[in-house]
This record gives C-alpha cells, structure tokens and sequence, in this order.
C-alpha cells in the first residue's frame, strides 16, 4: 500500500518559507522523499510540491493537515494534500475520434496512469466498441442545443456516482457549459490540435494549411468556460512543409495530441501541476 502524501502550496514570495514546511514535516515523523519549488518574480508568488513517507508519522492524517493549516495561515498558503492512497478516477469524454480514447486506454492498462477509468461518455454511439473491448461503461448522451444541459447533468450525475474526480476531453467535440465546468474546477483537461494560442476553435488543421505554417502542434489544458484558453499543462510541435496537405498534417497532429494529452494527465495524476493566473507550474 502506498505511505505516501503529495503536498502542493502557493503563497506569497518571503523568507522561511522551505524551512518552515520542512520543520513542520520532520516535526511529524514524515521523510521527505522529493521537494521542488519555484518563484515567479514577476507576480511574488512561491510554489513548492512535496512528497513524503507517512509510513513513520508520529501523529495521525488529522494533526498533520490541522499543522499544516497551521503553517499556511501564517504565511497566507493556499495548500492541497492529495493522499497516495488514494487512486484517482476518470471518466474520458468523446465524440468519434477514437486516438486518444485508444492511446489513454492502453497506458492505463500497461500502468502508465495510475487511474481507474469506470466510465466513457460519448455524444456519438460510434466507439462503444473500444469501451466494450476494455470492460468499461459506455454511456451514449447525444447532445443538441435544447438538451445540452440535460445531458450534462445527466453525465454529471453518473460520475458522482462513480466518484470521479478528474475529466479528460480525449477529442470530445462539445463546449461544455460554465455550470459543468464549475462542478469540476481546475479536473476537466481537454487537448487542442494546435500550438495555442495559435488557431483557436474548430478545423485548426486547414486553417493551419491555408497559413502554410512550418511547425504545427497539440496543447493540453484545463478547459474553462472560455474556449481553448484555459491554464496550459504541456504543448508539443512538429515541422511541416510546403508539401505536406491537410491530411499530413491531421495525421501528424494526432500523433502529437496522443503525448502531449497523455503527458498532461500522468502529471495531474501524479499531484505535479498548480494553477494560478490563468497559467500553470508543473513540476516534472
């Protein structure tokens, strides 16, 4: 079993800050295993991810997280602690692209993600198939401009139940409403075909053919209520030529948006990422 806890801050910029949170740790009986930090001068913001052994804590889960509490109002600390035994569980969205359902699928099963994955909800019946081949809930929520809402209630209702506590859009094609995406902040990551800002919105592909750019890309991020510019959690590139068409580009693109969104959700899982300012740290 797992005897270890991730810790995640931000706070202020100030002296003390490491030696405080390393006191209060040894305090307790907790090896620290890995620590990093970062500053950013420009908005006097400090983060730090920790990672501990609990399996020698002189005290219970209670007392560590009221010390921390502790810790953290005295220097103005947001803080998470994500327990590592506790496995994540994540419900991935889909419409009819089948790359990153299949790609998510098979690092999951290999134990690359460390996740359960209890259901596939699709606004589209095409790739029940794949959920079926993996012994995974297929949920069909077709979507139109009258029942959007209904559904995402309805898909709402059936991961609460399932307790899942992280979406991935693996190619989803639907904006999801700012009341779905209030009900899991900062726990819905989508995948961009293309390098963001750059080519926002639909058929970024053709538009980037018609452009006749020399690099094209994928981005991952955690999807807000406006389109495509939520906080950025990894992006990746690729060249391309005049003599590439669209299809070259489609099929290059999907190789990339298969890492780029894996990478993305493994470090999430891993408790590597902190937002703030519409902008991420990660630590990997």
């Amino acid at each position: 079993m797992d005897q270890t806890a991730t810790l995640l801050v931000c706070c202020p910029d100030r002296k003390g800050l490491v030696a405080a949170l390393a006191q209060l740790l040894y305090g307790h009986g907790a090896n620290i295993l890995d620590a990093d930090q970062h500053t950013d001068p420009v908005a006097g913001q400090f983060f730090q991810r920790i990672k501990f052994d609990l399996s020698e804590l002189r005290t219970d889960r209670t007392s560590l997280e009221a010390a921390i509490g502790e810790v953290a109002n005295r220097f103005g600390m947001s803080w998470r602690l994500a327990d590592g035994k506790q496995r994540a569980r994540t419900a991935i969205f889909v419409s009819k692209y089948d790359h990153c359902l299949y790609d998510l699928l098979l690092r999951q099963r290999s134990g690359e993600l460390t996740t359960d994955i209890p259901l596939i909800i699709s606004n589209h019946d095409d790739l029940e198939p794949v959920a079926e081949q993996f012994g995974i809930a297929f949920h069909h929520l077709p979507i139109t401009k009258e029942t959007k809402r209904l559904q995402e209630d309805k898909a709402i209702e059936l991961m609460q139940a399932a307790d899942v506590n992280l979406v991935v859009l693996a190619r989803y094609m639907q904006i999801l409403t700012r009341d779905f995406l209030r009900t899991y902040p900062n726990q819905v990551i989508n995948i961009h075909h293309s390098f963001l800002p750059a080519f926002m919105g639909s058929k970024p592909y053709h538009r980037a053919y018609e452009r006749g750019v020399k690099l094209i890309g994928a981005t991952a991020h955690y999807a807000t209520a406006d389109l495509d510019e939520g906080p950025i959690i990894e992006q990746d590139v690729v060249r391309c030529s005049h003599r590439d068409s669209v299809q070259d580009l489609v099929r290059k693109g999907r190789d990339l948006e298969k890492v780029v969104l894996a990478r993305a959700v493994r470090w999430h899982l891993d408790d590597r990422v902190l937002v703030y300012d519409n902008k991420t740290v990660v630590f990997n």
